[in-house]
């Protein structure tokens, strides 16, 4: 398992990328590769390569063979400031970048061996929202393709809305549709399931259900409270299971667990101080509580009374198992 986090350089106390050894539920630690900020990684879909998004003022992207221990191999600049997510289409030919400070989505194009081939387009958001604060300028914090590699959904914080291109096999973004959230949402992830779209509202704490209703475009269906006990949360990190929908909140700290339909949250999890982001892996969530320098592990099937676990790691803000 790979473990992301802060460093020095922005305020944490991570040292790069920590390799840990799971036996059962239990985390070991193994070793590091030194890097700047690398608070989001992702695996490629069917090579043993991984990339890191290094989340600082100047914005890089750094390539990781895993095939036989971690080795780092391209470093690139990621198109804007502040990129924060990382994702791989299916197909395995394109790496897309959300520059969160930068208000941009960059792609890059990779080899047929998974390494970085240089930026194939850069598309710069404009706009802002009525929460000034955070909403003063365009944040794309995630960009996800559909299942066929050919649409590329953004979401973006700063705007309010989910901005779909779709993407040429040379890797160029052209506009397809946009989707406009209500004012002050502030989403951060968007995941497509079976029957439905996810949205998770980071400023107005909230879960949001919504319909593709053309390749791109989006409707609402629901919108339901991040947690079951209610009250104001910074929603981060959203997964949907077969089980049911699971997303953490930092301010209650907990991993909250929905079910039916519509939507309803069935469950908060306390899980450590600032969960930034969770993955589930044989039936254990692993929790990247931030602000408590660790990850705390539970059994999903548990949640709501589970025992927690919990394994030094400095300012965790991602958790990779890998394949």
């Amino acid at each position: 398992m790979l473990v992301g986090c802060r460093t020095a350089e922005t305020g944490g106390n991570g040292t790069g990328i920590s390799v840990f050894r799971r036996t059962g539920t239990e985390l070991t630690f193994d070793s590091t590769l030194p890097m700047v900020s690398p608070t989001w990684l992702v695996q490629h879909p069917s090579l043993p390569m991984v990339y890191a998004a290094n989340e600082t003022s100047h914005g890089e992207i750094t390539s990781i063979s895993v095939a036989d221990g971690l080795t780092a191999l391209d470093v690139v600049d990621s198109g804007g400031a502040d990129p924060c997510h990382l994702s791989v289409p299916p197909n395995g030919r394109f790496l897309l970048c959300g520059n969160y400070s930068g208000g941009s989505l960059a792609v890059f194009a990779l080899r047929a061996d998974g390494r970085i081939d240089g930026q194939t387009d850069l598309v710069q958001h404009q706009g802002s929202g009525p929460r000034p604060a955070r909403q003063d300028s365009p944040h794309v914090h995630m960009a996800m393709s559909s299942a066929d590699s050919s649409v590329v959904s953004a979401v973006d914080l700063g705007t309010d809305e989910i901005r779909s291109y779709t993407l040429s096999p040379d890797g160029k973004l052209t506009p397809l549709a946009v989707t406009a959230l209500s004012p002050g949402t502030g989403p951060r992830q968007l995941v497509r399931g079976k029957s439905a779209a996810y949205v998770v509202g980071e400023l107005s704490g909230e879960l949001i259900t919504m319909r593709e209703t053309s390749p791109g475009a989006f409707e609402l269906v629901a919108t339901t409270s991040a947690t079951a006990a209610g009250g104001e949360s910074l929603v981060a990190h959203l997964e949907v299971r077969e089980s049911g929908v699971y997303l953490s909140n930092r301010g209650p700290d907990c991993v909250t667990s929905f079910t039916g339909s519509p939507l309803q949250a069935t469950a908060d999890q306390p899980c450590g101080t600032y969960p930034w982001h969770f993955a589930v892996v044989d039936g254990i969530c692993y929790v990247a509580a931030m602000r408590d320098d660790t990850i705390s592990a539970f059994p999903l099937a548990e949640l709501g009374n589970a025992k927690v676990q919990s394994f030094p790691a400095g300012s965790p803000t991602c958790v990779l198992p890998l394949r």
